[in-house]
């Protein structure tokens, strides 16, 4: 059978994917690239906003107009807060709820009748075509999340926290890095939370993951700024972990942050940033930010973007406010005019350019090791521009000759200048 697996939302899907394509291998089918190519079709849906809903039912709409043959499962948060409209949708053969996603391919076997003999070869390098041809992986380690910020439905979709055992992600860990995978992101609904089911945390992984695996490169997804275990921070010794965290602030207002019911105050958001900056030399953070929550005003919102500016982020994913039914903020009064939220959300994307900007040039001049990625632009007279990443998340930019590929190798190179979205960089031995 040839499967087409496609996602929408966060790392956590893209993770979620990951292990299905195995999986799928594993039972004897192959992983196709191509939708039109394939006979089952599995979507992993997202329903973070109300537009993330709407393209998730356009996507199931799309992918069955495309090849109407195919069947079709939906899974996601989408599907599992809208269960009976996600079935409804012309094409759907099966509707897979995100607690059930531990069984979607069983599931997705038994309940459409594909069971087959496997028929691939599962030597090591051989199970997930799906990862062939990439340079990272990611890998889910924790689902659920205990809190509920009033804006926030993935933590309805999701459901309680639960943390997968530290063994079970050595493991793939290790057999990704057998196929090949150079650089391996944990993902989780709130990643700070892993272990509180299990009786140990983050760091407690972490430390196995460094310890264990040889994995080169060991990033981490989106983590809230809380929960922080107390020798967390000393991991980043290891030069293995890279030197970059995302930490969704959401507002720099006390005030706003209350009513979002985050947990972590600008003071306490300050002081970690410092410690990540003192102790290791261009830490990159990044963040996202909520322009227009419900009852921002003026103050709260010049308030914001001075914290902001203050902090310093290399990025900033930006958001601007819209209601999302089932949340509390939904019902919050003083919703803030479309208006006021463009204009708002304007000055941020421009302080945020500005920010990225001062980011990157901190970096020119600095000798780094860069993994090299397979895509690549095609230039005149023979050459080709590919692009890689730095320890702190940098993309970089090198020209190479068209017959050369240096796709998943990790090379020292010179950042030389900015460019629009990218360093440059020559790598070291050339220079």
């Amino acid at each position: 059978m040839k499967v087409h697996l496609k996602t929408l939302g966060c790392r956590l899907n893209e993770a979620e994917l990951e292990t299905w394509a195995q999986a799928f291998q594993k039972s004897g089918h192959q992983i196709m690239r191509q939708a039109e190519a394939a006979n089952l079709i599995v979507i992993n849906s997202c329903a973070v906003t109300q537009d993330a809903a709407r393209k998730s039912r356009q996507l199931v709409r799309r992918i069955h107009r495309d090849n109407p043959q195919a069947k079709l499962v939906v899974s996601g948060c989408y599907a599992t807060l809208n269960q009976e409209e996600a079935a409804s949708l012309m094409g759907v053969d099966l509707v897979i709820s995100n607690k059930d996603k531990d069984q979607l391919v069983e599931r997705t076997l038994t309940e459409l009748n594909m069971e087959v003999m496997p028929a691939m070869s599962t030597e090591p390098g051989e199970i997930s075509l799906f990862t062939r041809g990439r340079q990272r992986a990611f890998v889910k380690v924790q689902d659920g999340c205990r809190y509920r910020c009033t804006f926030c439905i993935v933590t309805v979709a999701r459901g309680e926290e639960s943390s997968r055992p530290v063994q079970a992600v050595l493991d793939e860990i290790n057999a990704l890095h057998q196929q090949g995978i150079t650089e391996v992101i944990l993902t989780g609904v709130h990643l700070g939370g892993y272990g509180s089911d299990l009786g140990n945390n983050l760091s407690d992984l972490i430390s196995a993951i460094l310890t264990e695996t040889t994995i080169p490169r060991l990033r981490l997804g989106s983590l809230e700024p809380w929960e922080l275990p107390d020798n967390f921070f000393t991991l980043f010794e290891n030069p293995r972990l890279m030197p970059h965290l995302h930490l969704p602030l959401q507002s720099g207002s006390d005030t706003v942050l209350r009513r979002m019911a985050r947990r972590c105050k600008t003071e306490e958001f300050a002081t970690i940033v410092k410690q990540l900056r003192v102790q290791i030399p261009h830490f990159n953070i990044t963040t996202d930010i909520i322009v227009g929550f419900p009852g921002e005003t003026e103050e709260e919102w010049q308030a914001s973007y001075d914290f902001i500016k203050q902090i310093g982020f290399g990025h900033i994913h930006i958001f601007t406010y819209s209601s999302r039914e089932g949340t509390k903020a939904a019902t919050l009064p003083n919703q803030v005019a479309t208006e006021i939220k463009k204009s708002r959300s304007q000055q941020l994307h421009n302080l945020a350019n500005t920010m990225k900007q001062a980011f990157c040039q901190e970096n020119v001049g600095k000798l780094f090791p860069v993994l090299w990625e397979g895509y690549s632009e095609p230039l005149a007279n023979g050459k080709q521009r590919v692009f890689g990443y730095t320890p702190n998340y940098l993309k970089v930019a090198s020209v190479i000759n068209s017959d050369e590929s240096i796709e998943n190798q990790t090379l020292m190179t010179q950042l030389t200048t900015v460019e629009d979205g990218y360093m440059v960089g020559y790598r070291a031995e050339f220079r």
